[in-house]
């Protein structure tokens, strides 16, 4: 099921590096370019508008995710994600956090202070549903993983860890943004308090806006990081705005970011989702799977290659000179393609690390 055709990539690049940030689909432009022309006159913009786009875009993202609309909100990036998970959930002096090691820094930050802040502890973990399994006690608050290691896509078992996370009364948060729309997660099955996901790697939409899952039961009582008008209830009425209410707009929507409706992002990022739904998720992770298979220890949608003594930078410079895109991410050559890829690029990049063996 290659597309190359879908995505504006040249003939003569081998881009692998999705997971840093995924190539543009010529039906995501094409909207791009679209709304740039209706903004041109603001005239013809209802105050609908500045809600229907976002609505549609949570209602696709929903399906990504397995998860209903109401639960969807919209956020410029993960961190915001988790630093509404932190200002959410409880947590008391002596209790901890667990956290996997060498984890993305937005997803530690915002728990480092609040541990601090609380007296709370954070124990970092290995790399493996094992560990994290292993930390889980009754003294845990929080458990905040990714489903796959952002450096070499280990992944970590999500049932398995949600299981025990309640077993604990504890809350799970998770970072989906480096699996999301390439590995299929359904949030009714994981029932995680809160899962972030950015949308310009898996998701193939633009850079800036992501989606936060909020469970239900956060979704009527929970404080937002912003007091957005656009959040409020009844705030599609603009001639009500003076109108002050405490009520927020039904569901997740309370933790929406201001400005939320995006009127250049939104389009963009509802054609990428629409094309991933098309694929389907399940067909897109066999697609890349397959590509991934072809690589030592390769399995999924991404792998890291492991180098033993680092990676030199004569093999970063010859990856260049072929046109060959990859991350070096930690210890790892991490190698994230996309259904713009076919086994001709996974060769090109095989015959590259042939030249250097050490």
């Amino acid at each position: 099921m290659i597309k190359r055709d879908l995505f504006d990539v040249p003939a003569d690049v081998t881009y692998l590096n999705c997971a840093n940030m995924a190539p543009r689909l010529r039906a995501v432009s094409n909207a791009g370019n679209d709304a740039l022309g209706s903004m041109a006159t603001p005239w013809r913009i209802r105050s609908a508008d500045w809600f229907a786009g976002a609505e549609r875009l949570r209602a696709l993202a929903a399906r990504v995710m397995g998860a209903d609309a109401d639960g969807v909100a919209l956020v410029p990036a993960a961190s915001y994600g988790i630093a509404i998970a932190a200002a959410n959930v409880p947590i008391t002096r002596g209790q901890s956090i667990v956290l996997l090691d060498q984890e993305f820094p937005s997803n530690v930050y915002a728990w480092r202070d609040l541990a601090a802040a609380r007296g709370a502890r954070i124990i970092t973990v290995d790399r493996s549903t094992d560990a994290v399994l292993a930390a889980i006690a009754d003294t845990t608050a929080v458990v905040t993983v990714p489903n796959c290691h952002w450096t070499d896509g280990t992944i970590i078992d999500l049932e398995r860890v949600a299981a025990r996370t309640r077993e604990v009364g504890a809350a799970l948060v998770i970072d989906a943004s480096q699996s999301l729309g390439a590995y299929p997660i359904d949030v009714s099955r994981i029932q995680p308090d809160f899962l972030v996901a950015v949308g310009y790697k898996w998701l193939l939409g633009p850079y800036g806006l992501g989606y936060l899952y909020v469970a239900p039961r956060w979704r009527e009582n929970g404080a937002p990081l912003e007091r957005s008008w656009l959040t409020r209830r009844g705030s599609e009425d603009f001639s009500r705005l003076v109108d002050y209410t405490d009520d927020y707009r039904a569901g997740a929507r309370r933790f929406d970011a201001g400005e939320f409706p995006q009127f250049y992002l939104v389009p963009m990022a509802c054609a990428a989702l629409e094309q991933i739904l098309a694929w389907g998720i399940d067909e897109i992770h066999r697609e890349l799977s397959a590509l991934t298979g072809r690589l030592q220890g390769g399995a999924g949608h991404f792998v890291g290659l492991k180098r033993a003594g680092g990676v030199p930078a004569s093999l970063t410079a010859d990856l260049a000179r072929e046109q060959i895109y990859v991350s070096v991410r930690g210890d790892s050559i991490r190698v994230a393609p996309h259904l713009h890829n076919d086994v001709t690029d996974i060769d090109r990049l095989i015959a590259v690390l042939a030249r250097h063996p050490d």
